[in-house]
């Protein structure tokens, strides 16, 4: 029997990658709340590839690279990497804005809203440097919740 905490267990996924989305799922669950203060700033984004999601293939495509959370009010939700290897807001994806806690799963998550497709992103604590998030959509090419995940952006020096 597994002694892991939930938060142990979703940085274990993350190393080990392959996985499913239902394991994803059950660890999201489990995590944490976090308000929506706790992610401003620049953040590397990650995800589980191998989870046949559309959104994985996409996401390669375009080179994600992360979100920059200014303000509440003010987001890049996607950051991409130029052909320069930059971290570059993508203007097809606008901006968005945080919506405090809304209720997701049974749990007050931060949330996120994109302005200019709809799209809601869930975020929980993973620990201080890592945040789980998720995304769901209306839209027929997104639907299905998109496990990532966000790591603190600690440019080097």
């Amino acid at each position: 029997m597994s002694s892991k905490s939930p938060e142990q267990a979703y940085l274990s996924l993350i190393a080990s990658e392959p996985t499913d989305a239902d394991s994803v799922t059950a660890l999201f669950d489990k995590l944490k709340p976090i308000p929506p203060s706790f992610l401003l700033g620049d953040w590397l984004g990650g995800h589980f590839p191998t989870l046949g999601h559309p959104v994985s293939q996409l996401i390669r495509e375009i080179k994600w690279a992360g979100k920059h959370f200014h303000s509440e009010d003010d987001v890049d939700p996607i950051i991409v990497y130029d052909e320069q290897g930059k971290r570059v807001w993508s203007e097809e994806w606008g901006h968005a804005k945080l919506h405090g806690q809304v209720e997701y799963r049974g749990v007050p998550s931060a949330s996120m809203v994109y302005e200019a497709k709809p799209i809601m992103d869930y975020f929980r604590y993973v620990n201080e440097d890592v945040v789980a998030g998720i995304m769901e959509s209306k839209d027929p090419n997104l639907l299905g919740g998109f496990h990532f995940y966000l790591k603190r952006y600690k440019p080097e020096m």
